[in-house]
């Protein structure tokens, strides 16, 4: 006799039979491999995974609970698991990896409630993947980011630099102890308003407390885990009150974006396309060609994702590596001495010195390995029809998800993985901008960042003007590297230590 009737022998004395062999078809259904939703599939799966409803995506840390059951389970190249209506599977091996962010089919990405109502379906993040899609990346790549448009802003990104060395100095003389994560927050945002919009903010008025209000507001919104996108009936009843927040945000937004497009367009600021290395990003997309052009409601989605995106990226990596100075002052004593031999103490840094800062670029690397903005690489891909990676079929409308946390702390891909050790990045040059998937923060293939390049310019140049100008060591609390993932991996604890000057 097999397990089933064992177990409808043992409660049918008790049930009507009908409805014990109904609870039997949905134990099969909630225990088979890979939970509830590959069970429903047409397509049984062949992937090794957890039976049920995961929660761990649910949790701060799921990056690391996700790692420990592909290895329980072993299955590190691929794992299967259920949230509930929703079929997932997670890569934490480089080949695998490769396999889902190179192929096209998985060149879409699973449309979030709060993505969605916060307009992002209409920015490139989320736009699927289509002839909209392929004229916002041309865009991108042609104007907004383009090794010209990231070098133009070089000067931009020195001052801001220059004004957080002034602000931690202010704070230390008011308070004794540097607030970074405030610090580096306010700065980034600031970098991004100007490229986008082509203004700062002061934070302490009106119209600057209602932009860090809405970027506050977006941030929680897009990194909280919303049971409604998983189970329907939830998502109807909108109990997190994510629909209703969101819906309230978008009204706010285009009315704070609408009137900046708008002032762009009475002061007629539209650049030519031979003029791309002046102007903001709304310059530029006024002054786009009209087969390229964008609607104002397209504009809003797409100059908003870049704010939410290229703001506390850069901040949180900044936060995270400056913590690892802290807690390791002979490596911070190395990269200074690289920084005074290059750069010396009777001029600034500036973007050219940054290629002959190779220990300071081996920093950044590491703490990029060590904790990834993005350890799920944030943003999942959507199988768009039925595809094989590796040996198993994934159906199509299966979610799929890359955990580069678990890749990066992998001992059989990286030596000594849980060890900061930035010399193993002058010993070996990793290419980290998608091409290798032992470490690709940024990801790979047709959605890979592409604001990548002004991401690492911004972080490199401001590193090196925080590590010249000050020696950073620990508060009385001292450094606490847990994390939280939210939208990114934060620092639980925010970093608060004491920045001395050197000069």
């Amino acid at each position: 006799m097999d397990s089933s009737s064992n177990v409808f022998t043992f409660i049918s004395p008790t049930l009507p039979p009908a409805l014990a062999a109904s609870i039997i078809i949905i134990a099969a259904l909630f225990f088979s491999p890979g939970g509830l939703a590959w069970a429903l599939s047409r397509k049984r799966s062949t992937i090794p995974g957890p039976t049920g409803i995961l929660l761990a995506l649910s949790g701060s840390a799921a990056h690391v609970s996700l790692a420990a059951l592909a290895r329980s389970f072993q299955a590190i190249r691929l794992m299967a698991f259920s949230v509930g209506l929703t079929r997932f599977i997670v890569s934490s091996h480089p080949e695998t990896a490769k396999e889902i962010l190179s192929s096209s089919s998985f060149a879409d990405r699973p449309i979030k409630e709060s993505a969605y109502e916060l307009l992002f379906h209409r920015a490139m993040g989320f736009a699927p993947f289509g002839e909209y899609w392929r004229n916002l990346r041309r865009i991108s790549s042609t104007y907004l980011f383009s090794p010209k448009r990231v070098s133009s802003f070089e000067k931009q990104r020195s001052e801001i630099g220059e004004g957080m060395v002034c602000e931690i100095k202010r704070m230390m003389e008011r308070n004794g102890v540097v607030e970074v994560k405030r610090m580096l927050h306010f700065g980034s945002l600031n970098n991004v308003m100007l490229s986008v919009f082509g203004k700062k903010y002061d934070f302490g008025n009106a119209e600057g407390m209602e932009l860090e209000s809405l970027v506050k507001e977006g941030y929680e919104l897009l990194g909280v885990f919303n049971w409604g996108d998983h189970f329907p009936l939830l998502g109807w009843l909108d109990l997190q009150g994510v629909r209703r927040r969101c819906r309230a945000l978008a009204a706010r937004v285009n009315v704070f974006v609408g009137k900046i497009i708008a002032e762009h367009k009475r002061k007629d600021h539209g650049v030519r396309i031979d003029e791309v290395e002046s102007g903001d990003f709304v310059d530029l997309l006024l002054g786009l060609e009209e087969k390229e052009r964008l609607s104002d409601s397209d504009m809003v989605a797409v100059l908003w994702e870049m704010i939410f995106r290229g703001t506390d990226t850069v901040a949180i990596l900044l936060e995270w590596t400056l913590a690892r100075m802290v807690l390791h002052p002979d490596m911070q004593a190395k990269a200074q001495a690289e920084i005074d031999s290059v750069v010396g103490s009777s001029r600034p840094v500036s973007d050219s010195d940054i290629q002959h800062l190779p220990y300071l670029q081996s920093i950044v690397k590491e703490t990029l390995r060590m904790h990834p903005p993005g350890p799920l690489l944030s943003w999942a891909r959507l199988a768009i029809h039925d595809v094989n990676v590796g040996d198993h079929v994934i159906p199509a409308g299966t979610t799929a998800m890359v955990n580069m946390w678990a890749i990066t702390h992998d001992e059989a891909i990286w030596s000594e993985p849980q060890k900061f050790n930035p010399d193993r990045f002058i010993d070996e040059d990793v290419n980290i901008l998608g091409s290798d998937l032992r470490l690709a923060p940024f990801g790979s293939g047709r959605r890979v960042c592409p604001g990548k390049t002004m991401a690492l310019a911004t972080t490199h140049l401001w590193l090196a003007q925080l590590l010249k100008s000050f020696k950073w060591v620990p508060s009385k609390n001292g450094v606490d590297l847990s994390g939280n993932l939210k939208m990114s991996l934060e620092m639980k604890n925010p970093l608060v230590c004491v920045a001395i000057p050197r000069y």
